[in-house]
């Protein structure tokens, strides 16, 4: 009976000795998989200036819409909290772009200057679309970010080759796109990242003001204004012309900005009218009606040679390589 109550006693004397170790072995793991699951307690967050509400940073440019969606510039975002907010979420970019025919011989600068200065510490997918897929240069990517080359067919005309970015884009977005990443950059090939690009432009839906409208009144834009094309826009109505170059958002989004981009070019097809600035005026009816949720400023797109370097411009990001267009396109 005695030696019974010793045991009983010991068992008593060790159980909380086992709950303490138990708790501790828990704490430690659940502490581990919050880093690996990006868990806020595992962020080194860093200071940062206080916001000031009656000291905006920019005052000599509009930095909001009248549906209350940011326009980026220089000085209107603080990109520390912002790749933050997004390593937390585990984010994922897809970037595609398209080389045919000709064009593949500026793929090597855009990559390279990409991995210079797009989304640099986020992982990203390039999605090269190209009739050559042999002549993809090999250049070296950084941690967590590769490169696809998806082969498609080229066309006689470069307006087809444009007009048909939106049927493929639609149809891989729905079919792959939304399986492999978050958000889709959907960029053009004869440019170059001069500058920092990163996840200051995600959102929803993004577009990006043309440098040549950003100054202008609607009716001086080049919308398409025949009333028999689905991208007829009224004279009196746009907000921004966006450039057809550079756009994006979730795979969601994309998928239905150029699903319906696609259906209204097919339709033109059939009525027997081209939209004056093809995929591009299809794109501008588009996000007249479905109002993007960022605007890019054209920092996000731009051709020094023409513009030169007004000094509204802080930065320029993402730019014209100079070229022999009709060398090019044909």
């Amino acid at each position: 009976m005695a030696g019974r109550l010793k045991c009983y006693s010991l068992h008593l004397g060790i159980l909380p000795l086992t709950v303490l170790v138990l708790v501790f072995f828990c704490f430690v793991c659940l502490s581990l998989r919050s880093q690996e699951w990006g868990h806020p307690g595992a962020v080194n967050r860093k200071a940062y200036p206080q916001p000031r509400v009656l000291t905006p940073t920019r005052t000599d440019v509009l930095v909001l819409t009248p549906w209350l969606a940011p326009i980026i510039w220089e000085g209107t975002f603080d990109i520390d909290t912002l790749n933050e907010q997004f390593r937390l979420r585990n984010t994922t970019i897809g970037l595609t772009v398209f080389a045919v025919k000709k064009y593949v011989v500026f793929l090597k600068l855009f990559l390279e200057t990409a991995e210079q200065h797009f989304m640099v510490g986020h992982k990203v997918i390039y999605y090269v679309f190209t009739d050559r897929p042999a002549d993809v240069p090999q250049v070296p990517l950084g941690a967590g970010r590769r490169l696809v080359v998806l082969t498609v067919r080229n066309y006689t005309r470069w307006q087809d080759v444009s007009m048909h970015r939106m049927e493929v884009i639609s149809h891989f977005s729905e079919q792959r796109f939304r399986h492999e990443v978050d958000y889709l950059v959907c960029a053009d090939v004869d440019m170059k990242f001069r500058d920092h690009v990163g996840v200051e432009i995600l959102s929803a839906l993004f577009g990006t003001l043309h440098p040549g409208f950003y100054r202008s009144r609607r009716e001086s834009f080049t919308y398409e204004r025949r009333p028999q094309s689905q991208a007829y826009i009224p004279w009196d109505q746009g907000d921004f012309y966006y450039m057809g170059a550079f756009f994006g958002g979730s795979v969601v989004e994309v998928h239905h900005l150029t699903k319906a981009c696609h259906q209204a070019m097919v339709e033109d097809q059939a009525n027997g009218i081209e939209a004056v600035w093809h995929d591009e005026s299809h794109l501008n009816k588009y996000l007249l009606y479905h109002k993007p949720t960022k605007v890019l400023s054209p920092e996000y797109m731009w051709d020094q040679q023409l513009l030169g370097w007004p000094s509204i411009m802080k930065k320029l990001r993402y730019v014209a390589v100079p070229k022999n267009h009709q060398a090019i396109r044909n």
